[in-house]
Formats: structure tokens, sequence, C-alpha cells
């Protein structure tokens, strides 16, 4: 089967968004997805192109344009989830916490970030829901919500098979607030 135009378009997007991405030219990393997602666009690929206006999100909003990461990601848990792609949904709602959130829309990320993380420890990725929850937690730091950030990072580690040193390590001082309090309860 011959690859059409379009195809290696696609292919060579790709190929130079990951390169660009891996040495940090996030604004031309972030282009380039979004090319292959148009151009997935015009092939009536909605799920390639939702993926590809994720990736295009992580790299815009690694380059600080939160605006424009906002406005590829947006609707992309709404495609993901009329497909019932659940873990692509999980996925694409903790992009779309990161962008509100680089917007300081705090409330309206938080939200995203408890949903992606739902969605995400439905489907069994333990690993990316404890990044969502630990996301959560750092959020609920800056506005200065504490013992919210304490439990949510507690939770976060919780859902780690196999935490490393360091993570076993916070894990045993995060109880300690909890323990107290239950003594003193």
């Amino acid at each position: 089967m011959n690859a059409t135009p379009l195809s290696r378009e696609i292919d060579e997007c790709l190929h130079q968004a990951a390169r660009t991405y891996r040495a940090k030219q996030y604004q031309e990393a972030g282009e380039l997805y979004r090319r292959a997602a148009e151009a997935y666009a015009q092939l009536g690929d909605a799920l390639s192109a939702a993926e590809a206006r994720n990736n295009a999100s992580v790299a815009y909003l690694q380059g600080g344009a939160a605006d424009r990461a906002f406005e590829l990601v947006e609707n992309t848990p709404q495609c993901f989830a009329q497909a019932g792609d659940r873990r692509r949904q999980g996925i694409a709602l903790g992009n779309l916490a990161a962008a509100l959130e680089a917007l300081g829309k705090y409330t309206e990320a938080e939200e995203a970030y408890r949903q992606a993380s739902d969605l995400l420890g439905e489907v069994g990725e333990a690993e990316m829901k404890s990044q969502t929850l630990q996301a959560l937690s750092a959020l609920q730091l800056r506005t200065g919500r504490h013992l919210e950030a304490l439990a949510s990072m507690q939770a976060g580690l919780e859902q780690l098979p196999h935490p490393n040193l360091k993570q076993k390590w916070v894990k045993r001082l995060l109880r300690l607030p909890f323990d107290l309090f239950r003594k003193g309860a």
C-alpha cells in the first residue's frame, strides 16, 4: 500500500516535532504537531487529530504559550469521550487542566485534574493518576489549601505500585500530620 502525500506530510511533521521537542524548541514543535493535526483532520481521522492537538498543546505550554495550548486542547477530551477512549480522555483532561492552571483559571483546572484522575484510575493508569494528583496537589498549595494539598499528594503517591526510595520517604513524611491529627482527635 502506497503512502499518500498527506500521510507522508504527517509522518514528517510528527518526526520533526518529536525532534524539536527533545531539543526544547517548544514553539516549533507545537506548530509541527498542529500541522499534523490539521492533516489528520483532512484525512477524516478525528482521534489522531485530537492526539496531535494534545501533543501541540503540551509543546506550546512548555514554551510558555498557555493561550495557544488551551485553544488546541480545549475540545479534545470530548472527542475521546465520544469515541469511548477513556484513557486518552483522561490524558486530555490532564493537559486541559495544565493549560487552565497556566491561564490562572484555578477552579476549572482543579475540576479537570479531578476528572482526569478519576478516569485514569478507572482505566488502571496508576502512574498517570499519581502524576495528575501530584499536579493537583501543587495547584492546591499554590492557592493556599495546604491540608488538601497534603491529602492529594498522599493519594497520588499511594497510587504508585513501585515507589522509589524518595517517594517512599515522602509518603512516610506525609503520613505524620495525619497520624498526629488522628491521635489528637
